[in-house]
Protein backbone atom coordinates (compact mmCIF):
# COMPACT_ATOMS: atom_id res chain seq x y z
CA UNK A 1 0.00 0.00 0.00
CA UNK A 2 1.44 3.33 -1.02
CA UNK A 3 -0.11 6.21 0.65
CA UNK A 4 -0.05 9.89 -0.59
CA UNK A 5 2.97 11.47 0.99
CA UNK A 6 2.41 14.97 1.13
CA UNK A 7 5.18 17.80 1.44
CA UNK A 8 6.05 18.74 4.73
CA UNK A 9 5.13 21.47 6.34
CA UNK A 10 7.31 24.21 7.56
CA UNK A 11 8.15 23.35 10.97
CA UNK A 12 10.35 24.96 13.75
CA UNK A 13 11.91 21.89 14.68
CA UNK A 14 15.09 21.72 12.89
CA UNK A 15 17.30 23.82 14.99
CA UNK A 16 16.14 22.02 18.10
CA UNK A 17 18.90 20.19 20.09
CA UNK A 18 19.14 16.04 19.45
CA UNK A 19 16.96 15.76 23.10
CA UNK A 20 13.73 16.77 20.76
CA UNK A 21 14.41 14.24 18.08
CA UNK A 22 11.58 10.95 17.78
CA UNK A 23 11.11 10.18 20.98
CA UNK A 24 12.39 12.92 22.76
CA UNK A 25 10.36 15.13 25.35
CA UNK A 26 8.55 17.16 22.27
CA UNK A 27 8.74 14.36 19.38
CA UNK A 28 6.35 11.27 21.49
CA UNK A 29 3.13 11.11 19.97
CA UNK A 30 1.47 9.97 23.12
CA UNK A 31 -2.62 10.71 22.13
CA UNK A 32 -4.68 11.09 18.98
CA UNK A 33 -8.02 12.27 18.03
CA UNK A 34 -10.43 10.55 15.60
CA UNK A 35 -12.76 12.89 14.00
CA UNK A 36 -15.79 10.85 12.38
CA UNK A 37 -18.97 11.62 10.12
CA UNK A 38 -21.50 9.22 11.98
CA UNK A 39 -21.03 6.40 9.48
CA UNK A 40 -19.68 2.90 10.83
CA UNK A 41 -17.68 2.12 7.51
CA UNK A 42 -15.58 5.26 7.82
CA UNK A 43 -15.51 5.18 11.29
CA UNK A 44 -14.06 1.80 11.55
CA UNK A 45 -10.85 2.58 9.09
CA UNK A 46 -9.94 5.43 11.96
CA UNK A 47 -10.24 3.45 14.89
CA UNK A 48 -8.52 0.47 12.86
CA UNK A 49 -5.43 2.40 12.08
CA UNK A 50 -5.56 4.37 15.69
CA UNK A 51 -5.42 0.89 17.20
CA UNK A 52 -2.45 -0.27 15.03
CA UNK A 53 -0.44 2.32 15.91
CA UNK A 54 -1.20 1.56 19.78
CA UNK A 55 -3.05 4.53 20.79
CA UNK A 56 -6.92 2.50 21.03
CA UNK A 57 -6.49 3.56 24.72
CA UNK A 58 -5.21 6.76 24.07
CA UNK A 59 -7.31 8.72 21.74
CA UNK A 60 -10.76 10.87 22.20
CA UNK A 61 -13.19 10.29 19.48
CA UNK A 62 -15.49 13.75 17.97
CA UNK A 63 -17.77 13.95 15.11
CA UNK A 64 -19.28 15.94 12.23
CA UNK A 65 -22.55 15.73 12.32
CA UNK A 66 -25.35 16.88 9.68
CA UNK A 67 -28.85 17.45 9.89
CA UNK A 68 -31.20 15.01 9.54
CA UNK A 69 -35.09 14.19 8.80
CA UNK A 70 -37.44 15.82 6.10
CA UNK A 71 -35.52 17.82 3.45
CA UNK A 72 -32.06 17.49 4.97
CA UNK A 73 -31.98 14.08 3.21
CA UNK A 74 -32.02 15.23 -0.09
CA UNK A 75 -29.13 17.96 0.77
CA UNK A 76 -26.05 15.34 1.63
CA UNK A 77 -24.10 16.87 -1.00
CA UNK A 78 -23.91 20.15 -0.30
CA UNK A 79 -20.81 20.97 2.04
CA UNK A 80 -21.57 20.20 5.99
CA UNK A 81 -20.88 23.88 7.18
CA UNK A 82 -23.14 25.29 4.21
CA UNK A 83 -25.80 22.59 5.10
CA UNK A 84 -26.05 23.57 8.61
CA UNK A 85 -26.61 27.20 7.48
CA UNK A 86 -29.10 26.41 5.35
CA UNK A 87 -30.52 24.57 8.40
CA UNK A 88 -31.00 27.24 10.58
CA UNK A 89 -31.91 29.66 8.00
CA UNK A 90 -35.11 27.21 6.34
CA UNK A 91 -36.02 26.52 10.58
CA UNK A 92 -36.03 30.00 11.11
CA UNK A 93 -38.33 31.26 8.20
CA UNK A 94 -40.71 27.83 7.83
CA UNK A 95 -40.28 26.32 11.21
CA UNK A 96 -39.89 22.79 12.67
CA UNK A 97 -43.36 21.62 11.01
CA UNK A 98 -45.79 22.41 8.34
CA UNK A 99 -49.62 23.49 8.71
CA UNK A 100 -52.09 21.38 6.05
CA UNK A 101 -55.35 21.12 7.35
CA UNK A 102 -54.99 22.11 10.43
CA UNK A 103 -52.64 19.34 11.24
CA UNK A 104 -48.90 18.47 11.75
CA UNK A 105 -47.00 16.59 9.31
CA UNK A 106 -43.40 15.68 8.46
CA UNK A 107 -41.26 18.83 9.85
CA UNK A 108 -38.97 19.72 6.90
CA UNK A 109 -35.71 20.35 9.13
CA UNK A 110 -34.78 18.14 11.98
CA UNK A 111 -31.69 18.36 14.05
CA UNK A 112 -32.22 14.70 15.60
CA UNK A 113 -29.05 12.98 14.84
CA UNK A 114 -29.08 10.05 17.95
CA UNK A 115 -25.51 10.59 18.41
CA UNK A 116 -25.84 13.34 20.87
CA UNK A 117 -23.23 11.14 23.28
CA UNK A 118 -20.61 12.35 20.72
CA UNK A 119 -18.96 15.68 21.09
CA UNK A 120 -19.19 17.75 17.53
CA UNK A 121 -15.65 18.36 16.25
CA UNK A 122 -14.84 21.89 16.53
CA UNK A 123 -11.56 22.58 14.35
CA UNK A 124 -10.72 25.69 16.43
CA UNK A 125 -11.22 24.04 19.83
CA UNK A 126 -9.04 20.91 18.92
CA UNK A 127 -6.57 23.34 17.45
CA UNK A 128 -6.21 25.15 20.59
CA UNK A 129 -6.22 21.95 22.90
CA UNK A 130 -3.36 20.88 20.49
CA UNK A 131 -1.16 24.34 20.91
CA UNK A 132 -1.66 24.61 24.68
CA UNK A 133 -1.00 21.34 25.92
CA UNK A 134 1.93 20.24 23.37
CA UNK A 135 4.79 21.43 25.89
CA UNK A 136 3.42 18.86 28.33
CA UNK A 137 1.96 16.12 26.27
CA UNK A 138 3.13 16.35 22.88
CA UNK A 139 2.19 16.68 18.95
CA UNK A 140 -1.66 15.25 18.78
CA UNK A 141 -2.61 12.80 16.21
CA UNK A 142 -5.58 14.05 13.95
CA UNK A 143 -7.18 10.69 12.23
CA UNK A 144 -10.04 11.84 9.97
CA UNK A 145 -12.39 9.79 7.47
CA UNK A 146 -14.82 10.91 5.57
CA UNK A 147 -16.00 13.65 3.38
CA UNK A 148 -17.79 15.30 6.02
CA UNK A 149 -14.62 15.46 7.91
CA UNK A 150 -12.31 17.06 5.90
CA UNK A 151 -13.16 21.23 6.28
CA UNK A 152 -12.58 20.28 10.43
CA UNK A 153 -8.89 18.25 10.02
CA UNK A 154 -7.79 20.75 7.31
CA UNK A 155 -8.66 23.39 9.73
CA UNK A 156 -6.80 21.92 12.80
CA UNK A 157 -3.81 21.45 10.61
CA UNK A 158 -3.97 25.25 9.18
CA UNK A 159 -4.62 26.41 12.93
CA UNK A 160 -1.72 24.29 14.72
CA UNK A 161 0.63 23.03 11.90
CA UNK A 162 3.42 22.52 14.07
CA UNK A 163 1.49 20.70 16.86
CA UNK A 164 -0.68 18.37 14.94
CA UNK A 165 0.09 15.38 12.72
CA UNK A 166 -3.27 15.05 10.64
CA UNK A 167 -4.12 11.76 8.72
CA UNK A 168 -7.05 11.89 5.99
CA UNK A 169 -8.31 8.72 5.08
CA UNK A 170 -10.53 8.59 1.85
CA UNK A 171 -9.38 11.28 -0.97
CA UNK A 172 -10.40 14.71 -0.20
CA UNK A 173 -10.65 15.08 -4.53
CA UNK A 174 -8.45 18.09 -3.77
CA UNK A 175 -5.71 20.52 -2.12
CA UNK A 176 -3.95 17.55 -0.44
CA UNK A 177 -1.21 19.80 0.77
CA UNK A 178 -3.85 20.40 3.38
CA UNK A 179 -3.25 17.24 5.06
CA UNK A 180 0.22 15.04 6.28
CA UNK A 181 -0.85 12.16 5.32
CA UNK A 182 -3.46 11.10 2.62
CA UNK A 183 -4.83 7.60 2.98
CA UNK A 184 -7.10 6.42 0.27
CA UNK A 185 -9.20 3.27 -0.48
CA UNK A 186 -8.25 2.03 -4.02
CA UNK A 187 -11.79 2.48 -5.83
CA UNK A 188 -12.02 6.18 -5.19
CA UNK A 189 -9.36 6.19 -8.18
CA UNK A 190 -12.16 4.65 -10.29
CA UNK A 191 -12.79 7.68 -12.00
CA UNK A 192 -9.23 7.60 -13.83
CA UNK A 193 -9.79 4.98 -15.35
CA UNK A 194 -10.39 5.05 -19.03
CA UNK A 195 -14.13 3.28 -18.45
CA UNK A 196 -15.29 6.11 -16.35
CA UNK A 197 -14.02 9.05 -17.75
CA UNK A 198 -15.85 8.13 -20.62
CA UNK A 199 -18.81 8.97 -17.84
CA UNK A 200 -17.10 12.31 -16.18
CA UNK A 201 -18.04 15.40 -18.22
CA UNK A 202 -15.50 17.04 -19.11
CA UNK A 203 -15.73 20.16 -17.02
CA UNK A 204 -15.88 17.82 -13.97
CA UNK A 205 -12.74 15.84 -14.91
CA UNK A 206 -10.24 18.74 -12.91
CA UNK A 207 -11.69 17.98 -9.24
CA UNK A 208 -10.13 14.30 -9.87
CA UNK A 209 -6.70 14.15 -8.64
CA UNK A 210 -4.40 12.07 -10.86
CA UNK A 211 -2.59 9.39 -7.66
CA UNK A 212 -1.49 6.18 -7.93
CA UNK A 213 -4.32 4.19 -5.57
CA UNK A 214 -3.07 3.28 -2.39
CA UNK A 215 -4.27 -0.08 -0.60
CA UNK A 216 -7.47 -0.57 0.72
CA UNK A 217 -7.55 -0.05 4.89
CA UNK A 218 -9.79 -2.73 6.96
CA UNK A 219 -10.65 -4.01 9.97
CA UNK A 220 -7.38 -5.65 11.45
CA UNK A 221 -6.76 -8.66 13.25
CA UNK A 222 -6.11 -7.77 16.86
CA UNK A 223 -9.80 -6.24 16.52
CA UNK A 224 -11.09 -9.64 16.03
CA UNK A 225 -8.56 -11.08 18.16
CA UNK A 226 -10.69 -8.62 20.86
CA UNK A 227 -13.99 -9.49 19.65
CA UNK A 228 -13.88 -13.00 19.73
CA UNK A 229 -13.16 -12.64 23.25
CA UNK A 230 -16.27 -10.35 23.79
CA UNK A 231 -18.74 -12.47 21.97
CA UNK A 232 -17.15 -16.02 22.98
CA UNK A 233 -20.59 -16.76 25.67
CA UNK A 234 -22.71 -15.62 22.91
CA UNK A 235 -21.52 -16.77 19.45
CA UNK A 236 -18.88 -19.56 20.23
CA UNK A 237 -21.51 -22.30 21.05
CA UNK A 238 -23.87 -22.06 18.09
CA UNK A 239 -23.78 -24.80 16.09
CA UNK A 240 -21.09 -24.62 12.89
CA UNK A 241 -21.34 -23.58 10.12
CA UNK A 242 -22.50 -20.08 11.04
CA UNK A 243 -23.68 -18.28 8.16
CA UNK A 244 -23.57 -14.14 8.40
CA UNK A 245 -25.72 -12.42 6.52
CA UNK A 246 -25.39 -8.65 6.23
CA UNK A 247 -28.25 -6.28 4.45
CA UNK A 248 -27.19 -2.67 4.12
CA UNK A 249 -29.37 -0.04 1.85
CA UNK A 250 -29.26 0.68 -1.59
CA UNK A 251 -27.34 3.83 -3.32
CA UNK A 252 -27.71 5.93 -6.19
CA UNK A 253 -24.91 3.84 -7.60
CA UNK A 254 -26.35 0.05 -6.41
CA UNK A 255 -30.09 0.50 -6.15
CA UNK A 256 -32.13 -2.36 -4.92
CA UNK A 257 -35.87 -2.98 -3.04
CA UNK A 258 -37.98 -5.26 -1.96
CA UNK A 259 -36.89 -7.66 -5.20
CA UNK A 260 -33.48 -8.34 -4.14
CA UNK A 261 -34.89 -9.43 -0.60
CA UNK A 262 -37.63 -11.89 -2.11
CA UNK A 263 -34.51 -12.88 -4.15
CA UNK A 264 -32.11 -12.98 -1.04
CA UNK A 265 -34.93 -14.75 0.92
CA UNK A 266 -35.20 -17.45 -1.72
CA UNK A 267 -31.48 -18.41 -1.90
CA UNK A 268 -31.21 -18.37 1.94
CA UNK A 269 -33.51 -20.59 1.96
CA UNK A 270 -32.18 -23.06 -0.90
CA UNK A 271 -28.92 -23.33 1.16
CA UNK A 272 -30.26 -23.20 4.42
CA UNK A 273 -29.60 -26.90 4.87
CA UNK A 274 -25.84 -26.31 4.41
CA UNK A 275 -25.55 -24.00 7.49
CA UNK A 276 -26.93 -24.69 10.98
CA UNK A 277 -27.09 -21.34 12.24
CA UNK A 278 -27.47 -18.02 10.36
CA UNK A 279 -27.26 -14.41 11.74
CA UNK A 280 -28.97 -11.89 9.96
CA UNK A 281 -27.77 -8.28 10.56
CA UNK A 282 -29.38 -5.30 9.17
CA UNK A 283 -27.96 -1.60 8.68
CA UNK A 284 -29.09 1.29 9.71
CA UNK A 285 -29.91 2.27 6.26
CA UNK A 286 -32.01 -0.67 5.29
CA UNK A 287 -35.72 0.06 3.94
CA UNK A 288 -37.68 -1.06 6.56
CA UNK A 289 -39.51 -2.84 2.74
CA UNK A 290 -36.69 -5.07 2.94
CA UNK A 291 -36.26 -5.93 6.67
CA UNK A 292 -39.65 -7.16 6.52
CA UNK A 293 -39.40 -9.60 4.23
CA UNK A 294 -36.64 -10.96 5.76
CA UNK A 295 -38.24 -10.69 9.31
CA UNK A 296 -41.57 -12.39 7.76
CA UNK A 297 -39.68 -15.26 6.10
CA UNK A 298 -37.00 -16.03 8.86
CA UNK A 299 -38.42 -14.98 12.18
CA UNK A 300 -40.11 -18.35 12.92
CA UNK A 301 -36.86 -20.43 11.62
CA UNK A 302 -34.86 -21.65 14.65
CA UNK A 303 -31.93 -21.42 12.88
CA UNK A 304 -31.59 -17.78 12.33
CA UNK A 305 -31.54 -14.76 14.26
CA UNK A 306 -32.20 -11.79 13.62
CA UNK A 307 -30.93 -8.32 14.90
CA UNK A 308 -33.42 -6.68 15.92
CA UNK A 309 -30.90 -3.32 16.18
CA UNK A 310 -31.82 -2.51 20.33
CA UNK A 311 -28.97 -4.81 22.06
CA UNK A 312 -25.48 -4.14 21.01
CA UNK A 313 -24.01 -3.98 18.15
CA UNK A 314 -22.93 -7.78 17.21
CA UNK A 315 -20.90 -6.81 13.52
CA UNK A 316 -17.50 -7.23 15.06
CA UNK A 317 -18.45 -10.41 16.71
CA UNK A 318 -19.90 -11.54 13.80
CA UNK A 319 -16.55 -11.12 11.83
CA UNK A 320 -14.46 -12.90 14.59
CA UNK A 321 -17.11 -15.90 14.80
CA UNK A 322 -18.74 -16.61 11.58
CA UNK A 323 -17.64 -19.28 9.08
CA UNK A 324 -18.53 -17.60 5.74
CA UNK A 325 -20.24 -14.54 4.96
CA UNK A 326 -23.75 -12.99 2.64
CA UNK A 327 -23.45 -9.24 2.14
CA UNK A 328 -25.38 -6.68 -0.20
CA UNK A 329 -23.35 -5.29 -2.45
CA UNK A 330 -23.89 -1.91 -1.91
CA UNK A 331 -21.48 -1.69 1.53
CA UNK A 332 -18.07 -1.17 0.56
CA UNK A 333 -16.85 -1.36 4.43
CA UNK A 334 -19.06 -4.10 5.11
CA UNK A 335 -17.35 -6.15 2.28
CA UNK A 336 -14.08 -5.23 3.16
CA UNK A 337 -13.81 -5.69 6.15
CA UNK A 338 -15.58 -9.46 6.00
CA UNK A 339 -12.63 -10.00 3.28
CA UNK A 340 -10.10 -9.07 5.89
CA UNK A 341 -11.15 -12.37 7.54
CA UNK A 342 -10.10 -14.56 4.92
CA UNK A 343 -13.14 -16.86 5.03
CA UNK A 344 -15.67 -17.34 2.34
CA UNK A 345 -17.86 -13.91 1.29
CA UNK A 346 -20.71 -13.98 -1.25
CA UNK A 347 -22.28 -10.96 -2.54
CA UNK A 348 -25.53 -10.57 -3.80
CA UNK A 349 -26.41 -7.29 -6.34
CA UNK A 350 -23.14 -6.68 -7.40
CA UNK A 351 -25.08 -6.90 -10.78
CA UNK A 352 -27.09 -3.94 -9.86
CA UNK A 353 -23.63 -1.88 -9.10
CA UNK A 354 -22.67 0.90 -11.82
CA UNK A 355 -19.66 3.52 -11.63
CA UNK A 356 -16.37 2.66 -8.78
CA UNK A 357 -18.67 0.03 -6.55
CA UNK A 358 -18.71 -2.00 -9.95
CA UNK A 359 -15.33 -1.77 -10.47
CA UNK A 360 -14.55 -2.63 -6.81
CA UNK A 361 -16.95 -5.77 -7.01
CA UNK A 362 -14.85 -6.60 -10.00
CA UNK A 363 -11.74 -6.61 -8.07
CA UNK A 364 -12.67 -8.63 -5.24
CA UNK A 365 -13.71 -11.06 -7.75
CA UNK A 366 -10.46 -10.98 -9.43
CA UNK A 367 -8.22 -11.23 -6.75
CA UNK A 368 -10.42 -14.66 -5.15
CA UNK A 369 -11.77 -12.52 -2.07
CA UNK A 370 -15.23 -12.98 -3.06
CA UNK A 371 -18.27 -14.90 -4.88
CA UNK A 372 -21.54 -14.26 -6.24
CA UNK A 373 -23.68 -15.08 -4.00
CA UNK A 374 -26.16 -17.96 -5.99
CA UNK A 375 -28.63 -19.84 -3.65
CA UNK A 376 -26.43 -23.31 -4.49
CA UNK A 377 -23.76 -22.89 -2.10
CA UNK A 378 -22.69 -25.43 0.29
CA UNK A 379 -21.74 -23.56 3.57
CA UNK A 380 -19.99 -26.28 4.69
CA UNK A 381 -17.58 -26.42 2.04
CA UNK A 382 -15.15 -23.71 3.21
CA UNK A 383 -12.36 -22.00 0.90
CA UNK A 384 -9.89 -19.41 1.68
CA UNK A 385 -7.52 -16.70 0.46
CA UNK A 386 -5.54 -14.37 0.95
CA UNK A 387 -7.13 -11.64 3.55
CA UNK A 388 -7.27 -8.17 2.64
CA UNK A 389 -5.78 -6.18 6.12
CA UNK A 390 -3.64 -3.02 5.04
CA UNK A 391 -4.34 -1.12 8.41
CA UNK A 392 -1.15 -2.11 9.58
CA UNK A 393 0.67 -1.33 6.79
CA UNK A 394 -1.19 2.24 6.87
CA UNK A 395 0.51 2.05 10.55
CA UNK A 396 3.80 1.42 9.45
CA UNK A 397 3.36 4.70 6.83
CA UNK A 398 2.61 6.79 9.32
CA UNK A 399 5.10 5.80 11.58
CA UNK A 400 7.99 6.36 9.07
CA UNK A 401 6.00 9.53 7.97
CA UNK A 402 6.69 10.79 11.99
CA UNK A 403 10.17 9.87 11.82
CA UNK A 404 10.79 12.10 9.09
CA UNK A 405 9.24 15.12 10.68
CA UNK A 406 11.42 13.47 14.22
CA UNK A 407 7.95 12.48 15.89
CA UNK A 408 7.33 8.87 16.89
CA UNK A 409 4.32 6.90 18.81
CA UNK A 410 4.99 6.93 22.57
CA UNK A 411 3.22 3.42 23.48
Amino acid sequence: MRPIRLPEPPSGFSGLPEIFDAGGVYGAIKRAIIIGNGFAGSENQSIGLVRALGLSRHHSFYRVTRPRGGINEWLHWVPVSLHKKLDYVMKRIIGYQVMVNGQKVMPLFSQTTGLSDVLEADANHIAKMARETFDKDGPLLVVASGRDTISVSSSIKRLAPENVFVVQIQHPRSHLNRFDMVITPRHDYYPLTPHAQEQIPWFLRRWITPREPPGRNVVDSAALRSAASAWHDELAPLPKPLLVVNVGGPTSNCPYGADLAKQLATMLRNILWSCRSIRISFSRRTPEKVSNILVREFSGNQKVYIWDGEDRNPHMGHLAWADAFVITADSVSMLSEACSTGKPVYVIGAERCTWKFADFQKSLQERGVARPFTGKEDISESWSYSPLNDTTEAANCVNMALAKRGWSIHR
